[in-house]
């Protein structure tokens, strides 16, 4: 069953919005999703707080990039390399990682995910959209 605002063929990108690590990986998705592919998400907000819920995510505690692809959902760095392999050249190559054990590429992924607030920073509120990128975020309808 799909998620309440969700149409079976999107594709959406769940970030933390007030890590400073995440919001730039959210802009860097903005920048080079030309064919804007991707719906965007913060799990700070109603749609991204109903979408962990939805599959079973905890919304207290977040420390992994979510990404559902319509019935599908990803996490760790099987969200990362799907999204990845999704992008214009030369950014699918990266999803060669895919071809490394799940458990070995997860727990490089977690010692990032785990210490991003300390590494990159965090803000003191989510970051909105900018006006020209607000229908890049998936809000309700």
């Amino acid at each position: 069953m799909l998620a309440p605002n969700v149409n079976q063929n999107d594709k959406i990108v769940l970030f933390d919005g007030v890590c400073k690590l995440c919001s730039s990986w959210a802009r860097f998705l903005i920048k080079y999703d030309k064919k804007q592919k991707f719906k965007l998400a913060t799990v700070q907000s109603e749609e991204g707080k109903e979408l962990l819920d939805r599959y079973g995510l905890p919304s207290n505690n977040y420390e992994t990039m979510v990404y559902i692809d319509g019935l599908n959902m990803y996490t760790q760095s099987e969200a990362f390399l799907k999204v990845m392999r999704l992008l214009p050249f030369p950014w699918p190559v990266l999803s060669i990682g895919l071809l490394i054990p799940g458990f070995l590429r997860n727990w490089l992924y977690d010692r990032v995910a785990l210490n991003r607030y300390a590494l990159f920073g965090k803000y003191d509120t989510c970051l909105l959209p900018d006006a020209d990128h607000e229908t890049r975020f998936l809000c309700g309808k």
